[in-house]
């Protein structure tokens, strides 16, 4: 039960994805709880590795959080999110296509399949980093 990617796009200032939902959770409650995840390990990560921008993400996050009275700490994740149903087989190909693409578009690789944090290479035949269910 729960969250099923069909496809994902990890750019260094937002993510697509492209999903379902399995069971009688709504999205809704499935990216609440995500966010919420997401979040801690983010940050946990984020003090445990030797990055020389980790005190900066912090302080970032930490001057999210304390602009909304009612986060503890930290504020990763903008409120929210952008959802768009996907209807029918053109329409999701497209979207598809846009959201694979968006690294070729920044400049970042020449080919969508190059993109180690998206699905692309998932649907050119190579394994990725998560499970994706492929649509057809």
């Amino acid at each position: 039960m729960g969250l099923v990617i069909h496809g994902w796009n990890l750019m260094p200032s937002h993510l697509h994805l492209i999903v379902s939902r399995k069971g009688s959770i709504s999205l809704e409650e499935i990216f609440r709880d995500w966010k919420k995840f997401t979040a801690k390990k983010l940050i946990q990560t984020i003090k445990e590795i030797n990055e020389s921008r980790a005190e900066w993400l912090l302080a970032h996050f930490q001057k999210a959080a304390t602009a909304l009275k009612r986060i503890d700490q930290f504020k990763v994740w903008q409120d929210g999110n952008h959802p768009v149903e996907l209807e029918g087989n053109k329409m999701i190909d497209e979207r598809l296509h846009y959201v694979h693409n968006n690294p070729v578009e920044a400049g970042f690789v020449a080919e969508p399949e190059h993109w180690q944090y998206s699905s692309a290479g998932d649907y050119a035949g190579v394994k990725g980093l998560i499970e994706v269910d492929l649509l057809e």
